[in-house]
């Protein structure tokens, strides 16, 4: 039988997924790959969510996570739309040149 892996098991690579979103958040310039990074970071508090509800045997935690994916879903369909709507008005996806306030 295989042992179970313990929650700091979990709770670390939730940490490190967190991290390297916020790194990403920070350091890309690209909208598509920021856009992914916040994607990231709600999958690393989803792991967190689910590893808790499991140590404590309660369904709450997998549920809420349930009403986050449907949020991200909702997220992903608007913000795209959004990034499509902006780079066929600017020609670009780099935060750096786009300026919403200019035709």
């Amino acid at each position: 039988m295989i042992p179970a892996v313990p929650i700091a098991g979990y709770l670390v690579l939730a940490a490190l997924l967190f991290s390297i979103g916020v790194g990403a958040f920070l350091i890309k310039r690209n909208i598509i790959s920021i856009f992914m990074s916040i994607e990231l970071m709600l999958n690393a508090v989803n792991l967190t969510f689910v590893a808790f509800a499991h140590m404590w045997n309660r369904v709450q935690g997998q549920i809420f996570v349930f009403f986050v994916m449907v949020v991200a879903a909702a997220e992903a369909a608007v913000g795209l739309a959004i990034i499509i709507a902006i780079f066929r008005a600017r020609k670009t996806l780099n935060v750096d040149q786009i300026n919403l306030m200019k035709l």
